[in-house]
Parts: C-alpha cells; structure tokens; sequence
C-alpha cells in the first residue's frame, strides 16, 4: 500500500505567508501619525503584518547554523517591531519580479540593496538611503600571487578601465551594474561584452570569478569587501563608478508610507544599534559567519549536523524534513545531550512516556531521539485531522500540542466554542484561549479538563517554529 504523505508539512510558498509570525504585538499606529483612512500607510497598518522582499546573500539574508541571519533581515525585524505589525519575509533575486511584486501589492517594501537611479525612479519611490557605496570590478589574482611581487600583481590586473574593452564581464539580468557597463563601454569609446546572467546572484557570481569559471564580474564595493574575506585571491580595488546610494523601494504614490520610512530610517541610522549592525554585517570578518562554512545556507546548505537523520525519519511519516529541524531549532538549538527541568531529553526534548508510546527505548539516541519525535507530531496530526482538514490550519494546532500537550490544546478548543469563538481555527481564536489559560476564569471552568496552564510558552512556540521553518524554505533546499 502507498504511504500517505503528511501534508500540513509539504506547503507550497503561497501558503507560508500565513504561517510566518515573527512578532507577537497587535498592530498599533506609529506615533504621532494620523494617516486618511485609505493611505497605503493605514492599509499596511490594518493589516498587521508587513510584507518585504529581500535577496538571498551573504549580507542581506541568510541562514547560519539553523538561524536566520542577515543586515536587512536585522533591520527589517526593527522595522516591523517598531511598527507592531507581524513581518513577513519574501525571497527574490530577479529584479522584474521583484517590481512586479511591488506593483501588483505582494510586497510593501523592497528591502534590496538598491542603486538610486533615474530610470528606476519613474517606476518606483525610493526612501532616503541607507547606504552609499560604489561600483567595483572584482578580478582574480594570478595563480602563484602569494609568491609574487607587488608590482607584479598590479601589472598582472586591471587598473584603467580603457583596458576593459573586448573584456567579457559577468553580471546579474536587469541590475545597476548593466547600466552602469553599458554607459561606460560608450565613455571609453569600445565595446565591453556583457552577459547578463539570469541564473546566478551577485554574490554566486563573485564565487565563480575565484573558482575561474569566468574572468569578471561587478558588485557594490561593501559587498565586494566581505566576500573578499572569504576568497583572498579576488581583487577589488578597481571601481567603475562614483559613489551612488543604496536605498529601499515602494510604490509610487504612497507619500505617507514613504514618509514614515523616511523618517525611521532617519532616526534609526543615528542609533546605536544601526551601527553595532552595519559593523556586524560588513566591518568585523569575525561576527560575520563566513559563507565557506558547510552550515552557511550560501555554501554548504546545510542546517545542521543531523540533516541527514532529520530527512530520513521525516521522509518515513511523510513531514517535510525543515519542519522537523524548525522544530529542533526551537527545542534545542541541534544539542543532542540538552536536558529541560521537566526531565525532556535530546534534540526534539522528548519525554519518557513519549518514547513509551512508541515503544522505543534508546531515545537518548540522536536518531531514536528525532524518532519519536516526528512520530509524536505525526500522531498529533492524525488526532487533529478529521476536525480541520486545512492542514496549513492543522500544523499549528500540532505545534501547540507537542509544546504543551494535546489535552490542553483540546481544553482551549473547548473555550473557544463555549464563547463563540471557531474552534478550528487558531489566530485570535483558540490561541486566545490557550494564551490565556492561566487565568482562573478560563483553567476553572467546567469545560477545562487539563486545568492550569502557563499559554505564553506554547503561544509563543507556534509562531517562532513557523517563523523558523518559512526562512528554512525561503534558504534552504527540500532535498
């Protein structure tokens, strides 16, 4: 017989949006802002949640030994905290799909590393910048440079950018960087053969120039000096243009929005914490994880030592294996020997009397240890399934119940009927009820079987699990 597939956990992108929670606070207006009612601002606010897309890379957005990291993605999570609202996190390094994003409302910011330009600025509204930067040529030095003479190296490079003519250099489909080589090919009165790459990243292209898959690419000299920490034999001393500015992105014709961008922007900037990130992300090679670690999503995309007992026991109950590392993520940060005061054990924190309901022994074993554990989530489905087929539903109702148990989960579904409230459903629902459970009113009423319960740990649980698992799928590979 064909094993049936768990599908809350086989989600497709468009269903992770509604997953993602990366903030607790109901929505609040920015203070001192009293926005008409129909602003692109106020919509924004109504809705709670912000939508930003952000590219893939080493600086920006990433995933270093199971946790998100990333300049923007820092600065984002400010943003949304500061504003109360809920931040949602989208991944793209095509730039038309990013416009087309933005326009059709898919996402209300574009938080990339964008060039300031005058034919963007017809199509889209830039905020103030947030960086500036310029334009560098990155070339590989000769194979044998560390042997060699200064001056030979420097005679072995490109230093005048008339000697980029009839050079073929690399860069990414539909960015800056085209333009820019496509203006200086005219100021140097010669051709330069430029191929616009629609596969690879900036930074993947950079990654190739060291390899010597190809001779040349260009990059933002802030991005190019980190990566040059990872590969040394890369030079970027050369620029190709002035110093331009890097800046966010909205649609055109949200002046309130744009405004109050502006504004956080401005005042952030002058605070210490923007200078403890800008530093992290792109001053200090030591905070910054380098991209040539097997568990830097760049590089190696892995998660974990264990991603491969993690996919071999999720593939057996049918749960997509980020998930499962989401889940070990939150319980134990990947350490096999972590104990809780409740006598929880291992990787996925399991129980003596979870192991008991399997019937298997050696838990304490990293592999029995996750064993158990995708077994008790999969058994948690199976007691939730036939109440709420929406398995994008279902999974935080499954979350909640291996963080707290099924019973109290059950007792919150209770809650939530006896006050009209939908009982299938989570948010502003039965985690209401869960949240508040340690209130006497609700453990001491007759419909409550399980009593007390502390509903911050499990209310909390759900939206950092699904929080971890959206960057999982944004970063990392199903397979």
């Amino acid at each position: 017989m064909k094993r049936k597939t768990f599908t809350p956990y086989v989600l497709f992108p468009f269903l992770l949006t509604v997953l993602l929670s990366c903030g607790n606070q109901a929505p609040k207006k920015p203070v001192g802002d009293k926005q008409p009612a129909n602003t692109e601002l106020s919509r924004i606010m109504k809705s709670g949640r912000l939508k930003a897309v952000v590219d893939y890379n080493s600086t920006n957005y990433f995933i270093y030994r199971g946790r998100p990291m990333g300049f923007k993605y820092e600065l984002l999570q400010h943003l949304a905290k500061d504003m109360g609202l809920k931040l949602e996190i989208s991944v793209s390094n095509n730039l038309d799909e990013t416009f087309d994003g933005l326009q059709k409302k898919r996402f209300d910011l574009v938080a990339k590393n964008l060039t300031v330009t005058k034919s963007r600025n017809k199509v889209i509204d830039f905020t103030i910048p947030l960086e500036e930067t310029r334009q560098v040529l990155v070339q590989r030095l000769p194979e044998n440079w560390r042997s060699m003479r200064s001056q030979a190296i420097e005679d072995s490079l490109i230093r005048n950018q008339l000697n980029l003519a009839g050079k073929t250099i690399h860069v990414q489909k539909n960015t800056s960087y085209y333009r820019r080589l496509m203006n200086l090919s005219d100021e140097i009165g010669a051709e330069i053969n430029i191929v616009q790459d629609t596969i690879f990243g900036v930074e993947q292209l950079v990654a190739m120039v060291s390899k010597g898959e190809i001779e040349y690419t260009v990059c933002d000299e802030n991005v190019a000096r980190v990566n040059q920490t990872y590969f040394p034999n890369l030079d970027i001393k050369t620029p190709i243009s002035f110093p331009q500015n890097i800046a966010w992105a909205v649609r055109r014709n949200s002046p309130e929005w744009l405004s109050y961008l502006n504004n956080w922007i401005r005042n952030f900037k002058k605070t210490k914490e923007f200078a403890i990130l800008y530093q992290k992300y792109f001053e200090s090679s030591r905070s910054n994880p380098s991209v040539l670690d097997d568990y830097h999503s760049i590089s190696g995309g892995k998660i974990s030592p264990f991603d491969e007992l993690i996919k071999q026991k999720s593939n057996q109950v049918g749960i997509d294996w980020r998930l499962t590392a989401a889940v070990i993520y939150q319980e134990s940060k990947f350490d096999p020997t972590a104990t809780s005061w409740a006598g929880a054990y291992g990787l996925m924190q399991v129980m003596p009397e979870s192991a008991d309901l399997f019937r298997i022994n050696d838990y304490e074993e990293p592999a029995m240890n996750i064993e158990v554990g995708v077994k008790l989530l999969k058994w948690l489905d199976d007691n939730f399934k036939k109440e709420i087929p929406d398995s994008a539903e279902r999974i935080k109702f499954v979350l909640a119940a291996y963080n707290v148990g099924l019973g109290h989960v059950k007792d919150a579904q209770r809650l939530a009927a006896k006050y009209h409230k939908i009982p299938i459903v989570w948010a502003n629902n039965v985690d209401y009820f869960l949240l508040n459970k340690s209130a006497s009113k609700y453990y001491k009423d007759p419909v409550v079987k399980w009593g007390y319960c502390r509903g911050d740990e499990p209310f909390n649980y759900v939206n950092r699990v699904l929080s971890t698992y959206h960057h999982y799928v944004n970063l990392i590979e199903t397979s």
